[in-house]
């Protein structure tokens, strides 16, 4: 069997079982009245509360428990890196118009405290109620890893926070935010299901997720799968050699078929370790940011399973 057959193989029947589980769960969330996932509010609706968020991901998540009843903006834009952004003047002005501002929290926006200490702005951190898990190496470590929406379980917690914020920010809607919540959480239970379902069948060397930044580590942790990255986060702004031969020594003792590397970054420092390791690059993921809508990934959901379908195929044997 080729690679791209084996791809297609390893990811199919997690794709069917999905698709198949989510448009159950969006024609149920339907009939119940709520908005669809990831739909923009209508233009000019200047008399819905504004939402801001910090970066895409949580706009997109937050949306879809606002449905039509709020506003939601993201500070970045489209494929900004979110760890060292810049607020400029006008970010300042959408920011003191909203009623609600959501951040990630675990400190992932640096800019943030600065961003919002001049604001009488109530704001949300979305990651409160999670399990934390601490970066273990380089310069941050014993720092939390900031990535804890790259785990559907996790988004489920922030799913939680941002129903009651809204709640509490527009309480005559409370059966709204509650079903458009109650909907997303299960096509985020569903999600997470079809993942484990996808690598329960890979080997044990198969299990093994080797990315350039250390931004899966809650998705690992709740799959199952060992990790390994050359940086822990994006703020370093190249890898060093120490770095790259880690990351090599543990392709090889481990016989990891494949590598990854994120859409923000160079793959560069990975594709040293391809050639060093005779490993496959498996392609690109994505983390820190939404494609535009006719992009690969518009949604978060999207994203998840655009990443589930990469790291899936190319564990399995193929590349993509």
């Amino acid at each position: 069997m080729t690679n791209p057959q084996r791809l297609r193989a390893a990811t199919a029947p997690w794709r069917r079982r999905l698709a198949a589980t989510l448009a159950a769960i969006a024609l149920t969330a339907t009939l119940a009245g709520c908005g669809s996932p990831g739909t923009a509010p209508a233009q000019g609706a200047s008399d819905r509360p504004v939402v801001l968020t910090t970066f895409t991901v949580l706009a997109d998540i937050a949306q879809n428990v606002a449905g039509d009843k709020l506003e939601v903006q993201s500070i970045t834009k489209v494929g900004a890196e979110i760890h060292g952004y810049e607020p400029t003047p006008q970010d300042i002005a959408k920011a003191s118009k909203a009623q609600l501002i959501l951040d990630n929290g675990l400190n992932l926006e640096a800019w943030f405290g600065k961003f919002v200490a001049e604001l009488d702005v109530p704001h949300v951190v979305l990651s409160d109620g999670i399990e934390v898990m601490d970066i273990t190496e380089d310069a941050n470590a014993g720092k939390p890893n900031p990535h804890a929406w790259m785990s559907p379980v996790n988004v489920q917690h922030y799913v939680a926070n941002i129903r009651d914020a809204f709640i509490e920010l527009d309480p005559e809607n409370r059966e709204h935010y509650t079903a458009n919540a109650g909907a997303y959480t299960a096509q985020l239970a569903a999600l997470q299901e079809n993942l484990l379902d996808g690598l329960s069948g890979l080997k044990e060397n198969e299990r093994a997720l080797v990315t350039c930044e250390g931004a899966f580590s809650y998705l690992a942790r709740d799959a199952g799968l060992k990790e390994k990255y050359i940086w822990a986060v994006n703020a370093e702004q190249q890898a060093t050699p120490r770095q790259i031969v880690s990351v090599i020594e543990f392709v090889k003792e481990n016989h990891v078929p494949a590598v990854f590397c994120e859409s923000t970054v160079s793959d560069g420092p990975m594709q040293q370790v391809v050639q060093a390791t005779g490993a496959a690059y498996g392609g690109t993921l994505f983390v820190d940011s939404l494609s535009e809508a006719d992009g690969p990934v518009p949604t978060y959901l999207d994203m998840i399973r655009h990443d589930s379908d990469v790291i899936l195929g190319a564990l399995a044997g193929g590349t993509k």
